[in-house]
């Protein structure tokens, strides 16, 4: 299998800005291109795009013009996930490696069925900063990703994780390969469910809901509840990964906010489904009960709409 040099970047938003931007610095503009569709040309055609207040020119590629790439990187919501795997098809050859730095744990799944698993590397973003507001990215924090294969996968899997690991080097994009990725996927998902919902929920940022209080009993308590729906799916979380994941958001700047909080403030879909939606359906399935879920479940859909009859 030979380097990857060339990449798509599905979806511009915070990760997706921040990960094009280090490719084109260190690996250089003519490898990148992000694809997009008809409505994004035109909406494109007005915006600046600034990251920490510099200003930035992506290659943005009408759908029809784009040609198979070593790498597809899938970064939108889980709420765009359809149109994105329709504007990554003809991005998608033979010997496409293809990751998803969405959040939760099933775009894995939904892209192998639609692409194949064998060309799949699994991958959690984490860690990252950042903040995105029409055009603006601001972050001061990177992050990294966690990339890897999970048991059973097909040997050509393996040598993908290799040759990307290879290229986020050289893109200088952090990276750790785990040994059980399955296994923090889950665990993240189960760090979503607590960060994003209690910062949406309490309308605050990171500062506010990693301090001693209501919101951080929330967030400890909604983890605590996807963990054990992980434990009943299979997937066994240690304890200390919430205490590590809490001081990892202790780490970040207080003021900035997870990717909820964000859509909220900018009145978009939330992906209330994708977390608490999705812990409350395995409760249901293994006949648990989840009070905290639910409760900010419901509040979450309060404040959509009431944020929809203002519109």
């Amino acid at each position: 299998m030979k380097e990857i040099t060339s990449v798509a970047i599905v979806g511009l938003g915070a990760l997706g800005m921040l990960f094009a931007d280090r490719i084109m610095k260190n690996i250089g503009p003519e490898a990148l291109c992000c694809p997009i569709d008809d409505e994004r040309v035109r909406r494109y055609a007005g915006t600046e795009f600034t990251i920490n207040g510099e200003r930035r020119d992506f290659p943005f590629r009408p759908m029809a013009d784009c040609g198979p790439v070593d790498l597809v990187i899938i970064a939108v919501k889980a709420t765009g996930l359809d149109g994105a795997m329709e504007a990554a098809a003809p991005c998608v050859g033979e010997d496409t490696t293809i990751i998803s730095i969405l959040n939760g744990v099933t775009s894995e799944e939904i892209l192998g069925a639609r692409f194949g698993f064998d060309k799949l590397v699994w991958c959690v973003a984490q860690g990252m900063d950042a903040v995105r507001f029409g055009g603006a990215l601001k972050y001061s924090i990177p992050g990294e990703l966690r990339i890897g294969v999970p048991e059973g996968a097909p040997d050509i899997c393996r040598r993908r994780l290799e040759k990307l690991a290879d290229f986020l080097e050289k893109a200088d994009i952090p990276f750790k390969v785990e040994d059980d990725i399955r296994n923090r996927m889950w665990s993240k998902f189960m760090l979503n469910v607590g960060i994003n919902q209690t910062c949406m929920a309490y309308e605050t940022g990171y500062g506010g809901a990693t301090q001693p209080g209501e919101a951080f009993e929330t967030m400890k308590g909604a983890m605590r509840e996807a963990r054990e729906v992980a434990r009943l799916e299979g997937i066994d979380i240690a304890e200390e990964e919430i205490d590590n994941y809490i001081a990892l958001m202790r780490s970040l700047t207080p003021d900035s906010m997870p990717s909820m909080r964000q859509d909220a403030v900018a009145g978009r879909k939330t992906e209330v489904e994708l977390f608490a939606g999705t812990v409350l359906r395995l409760a249901e399935k293994h006949g648990i009960e989840t009070p905290v879920n639910r409760r900010l479940y419901d509040r979450i859909k309060e404040l959509e709409a009431r944020a929809e009859k203002k519109k």
